[in-house]
């Protein structure tokens, strides 16, 4: 039979061929064959092959003939020998599959089928593309391949010298040798000649191989509806006509592969990366890149250059954690609410009506010592510090992932946005393009398009109600315990109860509200993953506006769920208070809480300390565990022994799939964790070192999930870390003002510098000197007792008293502006509003100053792109000339030729 396009396949079955549903399926092409191309026959021909076909070789990637390799595995489940047998699903099931592969033969894909060893119903289909197709697609893709060597010299650099102490943390050359570097260039079919082609099995690599097979499995029809074609693998996946489709590791991460042709890079990764005994060694990024693809590439060096850079944010928040602690035990007004001649006589308000009794101030000593340590001038340092940092670790970060470009030639990558497969079978309306005036079809109207946007954002909407409902939840909580707490810890004035020594009513509430808080979050986080189903109902047309939308959701979702509570904590609980005979309602009903005498920094430290801790602990069960559960209950199930001598494909296939949204979600657990580091550092210095711990082991962990517990995923192309870099930014400019806000409005320094240098002092202070002495008494407001007012009168089982103390800048009564704000709190408020505004433009100042002074490529990065563009511009240009000189000489040759026979004279 002489060779038939696809076209003309699909034509003539669209003639003959309706389902009973009315659909146009492709059919019964499975069984033609077509010149040059596949050696799969009808299901019927399918035999279950011996084990002996594999030449005793489970780790082999090529067919049974030994010569073509696997470059895509399909499974599927036959229809015939399943348990439940659905006659007419499973016959519409296998026409779909017929038409598919027949489809993938046209366009010059070679498949082979085979049982499973384990499970006779399962039959996997590799797939092998041979040259002439990886050629023509190499085109169509804009694939850059080898022209000839890179002869460059790199730049020695100055730190060469030290090249003996950083050998120990180098990956070993011997082990895993550098890749020799090219010069490129897209590949054209008709310059073939220009490409450096020494063996054609080895020109396309395997990640090469594999990504053009994949685009090819995604553009196959395998179905007519409505005359609107339906493609793709990813949906005969979904719909369970495949139940997989991957490519293969090359070997079995644990041992070297028998066969001599594989390079054993899974087992080089597991070795040098993914093995807890290289925790210490730099990754292999090359190495990776080559495997898995640029795009997980880069993001493990985004993931290793913020470690590396966690590392200074690190060590200078250990230093200022340790300057508070060894100077806390100098902190006056820890002192004083610890002295049983201050604190110790200083009878506070009740802080809930009715249920809650007056009480001691030195019962807050062992939390006032711990704010000492947070609440120092090292935290006004560090906040600084990390304003600076985030804008040094974005820029550097720039700069590096220009180094990547050039390195992993991402430079210029041309790759066209297709529509996604999801779109393009949703387009059933016809319109007129505005450019090209002619029809296209599109999948709604613009009315449809509207609709579609509100319900989007609509369901967004509610998402974020839901969170803030959760959020009101919390805080209704703090405000019911608080008064069970009040009521049943023992109610002991001078604070010597052990129990009321270290569990205030304050600590309990904040302990366990965060506990729950942490509890909710992890809840919500499943419900928010649900923002899938709102982007997929939204229909991007393309991967990246999918990706984007997605990433934009899905951030503001987690940013509203993750830092919500901590943002009530740090701006909002205890500023809208009132006073002990005026306070302020929730909903009418709920006192609003109040914070410690020391203000709420230390509550913030116990919120983001947990939520921090127990987000690190729930991920690496959720990334370590329930893969490592899954495959083993997997590994259970085979035949004993049996996995050691089933082929690559059938082991590859009981490993987890990794998913489509596998990256993008650790890329958001990290920007999550960034937001920590850099929104609330003011609060918490050691949040740095919690999340340098946390990625060195996060690295590693990944390393081994993909190494081991996942299919290999398909190599695909990205030249940065795309939307989370915009969000980065974003975080970094919120960062200066939170952290400025937590200085001046929960941390209690510029109401301490305040008193320090001005109403410690005459005219306003009757110290001689600059002093903090004197200072818990300058802020505690005095209430006479007698004012109390119906549900605000306290619990009095403890004896009477005529006037109690709580935290504010009030005058007192008697004055005649009895309990109005005094000129310390207009000080105090001036004082913070002036600190924010210098703060911020301080640090503005100088995130411009090195954002202009750091260009985002550096200098030896552009002259090295611009020398290559030049090289190989100019080789293809000297190899044009070489082909048209050539030619030339040819015609030269033959129009010599014909005039030398013309003028010979003829010989009768």
């Amino acid at each position: 039979m002489q060779m038939m396009t696809r076209d003309v396949l699909l034509e003539r079955e669209l003639e003959d061929d309706d389902d009973e549903d009315g659909d146009i399926v492709l059919e019964n092409l499975e069984q033609r064959s077509v010149s040059g191309f596949g050696t799969l026959g009808s299901q019927q021909d399918f035999q279950t092959p011996e084990f002996e076909e594999f030449n005793g070789k489970p780790d082999s990637l090529f067919f049974n003939d030994g010569q073509r390799r696997i470059d895509f595995v399909l499974v599927y489940e036959d229809e015939r020998r399943k348990e439940t047998n659905k006659k007419g699903s499973n016959e519409k099931q296998r026409r779909k599959r017929q038409a598919y592969e027949s489809n993938l033969m046209c366009d010059g894909l070679q498949l082979e089928a085979t049982r499973s060893l384990l499970d006779d119903k399962l039959v996997f289909v590799k797939v092998h593309a041979p040259w002439e197709v990886l050629c023509t697609y190499a085109e169509i893709m804009h694939i850059k391949l080898p022209l000839k060597p890179n002869d460059l010299k790199t730049r020695s650099s100055a730190f060469d010298n030290f090249n003996w102490f950083t050998k120990v943390l180098q990956v070993d050359e011997s082990i895993i040798k550098p890749e020799q570097e090219f010069f490129t260039a897209p590949f054209e079919k008709n310059r073939m000649n220009d490409f450096y082609i020494q063996d054609r099995d080895t020109f396309f690599n395997p990640a090469t191989r594999s990504r053009i097979v994949y685009f090819i499995l995604s553009r196959v029809n395998y179905q007519v509806v409505n005359n609107v074609k339906k493609f793709g693998i990813n949906r005969l996946v979904s719909s369970g006509i495949y139940k997989a489709a991957f490519p293969l590791h090359d070997c079995n991460f644990s041992r070297q592969s028998e066969d001599l042709s594989c390079p054993n890079e899974r087992y080089l990764l597991y070795r040098e990366w993914a093995h807890p005994r290289s925790i210490y060694k730099k990754q292999p990024l090359d190495l990776i890149r080559k495997y898995y693809g640029e795009k997980i590439g880069i993001y493990f060096a985004w993931l290793g250059y913020y470690t590396q850079m966690l590392l200074l944010a690190a060590v200078v928040g250990v230093a200022c954690f340790l300057y508070g602690y060894f100077n806390q035990n100098n902190c006056t007004w820890s002192k004083e609410v610890c002295d049983p001649n201050i604190g110790g006589k200083i009878i506070m308000c009740p802080q809930c009506d009715k249920l809650c009794s007056f009480w001691n101030l030195s019962i807050t000593c062992e939390s006032s010592k711990k704010l000492c340590i947070f609440d120092s001038f090292g935290t006004l340092v560090f906040a600084v510090f990390m304003g600076v940092w985030v804008t040094l670790f974005l820029e550097f970060w720039k700069r590096r992932q220009a180094e990547l470009e050039y390195e992993w030639d991402t430079v210029e990558l041309q790759q066209e946005e297709q529509a996604r497969p999801e779109y393009e079978a949703q387009c059933t309306h016809v319109v007129i393009n505005e450019i090209t005036q002619e029809e296209e079809r599109v999948p709604f109207t613009t009315w449809g398009k509207c609709i579609r946007i509100t319900l989007c954002a609509s369901a967004v909407f509610f998402w974020i109600l839901l969170i803030i409902a959760s959020v009101i939840g919390i805080i209704v909580y703090r405000l019911s315990v608080f008064i069970v707490f009040s009521a049943k810890l023992p109610k002991n004035l001078n604070g010597t109860d052990p129990i009321q020594k270290y569990l205030t009513p304050q600590t309990a509430t904040s302990i366990t509200a965060s506990l729950i808080s942490f509890i909710i979050i992890m809840i919500l986080n499943t419900i928010y993953e649900k923002a899938i189903v709102i982007t997929n109902f939204e229909l991007p047309r393309t991967q990246t506006d999918y990706e984007n939308s997605l990433t934009m959701k899905m951030f503001l979702f987690q940013f509203v769920n993750y830092y919500s509570s901590c943002f009530y904590i740090a701006f909002f609980k205890g500023k809208f208070v009132g006073y002990p005979g005026d306070p302020v309602y929730w909903l009418g009903k709920y006192r609003n809480e109040e914070c410690d005498p020391g203000g709420c920094l230390l509550e913030l430290t116990t919120q983001l300390t947990i939520i921090m801790g127990g987000k690190a602990i729930w991920n690496n069960i959720q990334e370590v565990l329930l893969p490592w559960i899954m495959n083993l209950i997997g590994r259970c199930r085979t035949v004993s022994g049996a996995e050691m001598r089933t082929p690559r494909w059938e082991q590859d296939y009981h490993l987890q799939p990794m998913g489509k949204l596998g990256l993008f979600y650790e890329y958001l657990e990290m920007i999550i964790q960034f937001g920590f580091v850099t929104l609330f550092v003011a609060s918490f210095p050691l949040a740095p070192l919690l999340a340098l711990v946390n990625n060195i082991l996060e690295i590693r962990v990944d390393a081994w999930k993909l190494t081991t517990q996942y299919r290999r995923m398909v190599p695909e192309k990205a030249q940065d870390i795309g939307a989370w870099q915009p969000i980065m930014q974003g975080i970094a400019i919120l960062a200066v003002v939170t952290n400025a806000m937590i200085i001046a409005f929960t941390s209690d320094m510029i109401p301490r510098l305040v008193y320090y240098w001005s109403f410690s002092v005459p005219p306003y202070g009757d110290h001689p000197h600059y002093t903090m002495e004197g200072y818990i008494n300058n802020t505690l407001s005095y209430y006479r007792v007698a004012d109390f007012r119906g549900r605000e009168n306290p619990y009095t089982g403890l004896g009477n008293y005529t006037t109690c103390r709580y935290r504010d800048f009030r005058n007192p009564p008697g004055h005649p502006q009895e309990y109005k704000h005094n000129i310390y709190y207009w000080h105090v408020i001036a004082a913070k509003l002036a600190f924010i505004i210098v703060m911020e433009h301080v640090i503005y100042s100088v995130k411009f100053i090195i954002s202009y002074t750091i260009p985002d490529v550096s200098k030896s990065t552009k002259s090295k792109i611009k020398r290559e563009k030049y090289l190989t511009q100019k080789l293809l240009r000297e190899n044009h000339l070489k082909d048209v000189t050539k030619n030339i000489g040819v015609i030269v040759e033959k129009m010599v030729e014909v005039v030398d026979n013309n003028l010979r004279p003829k010989v009768d």
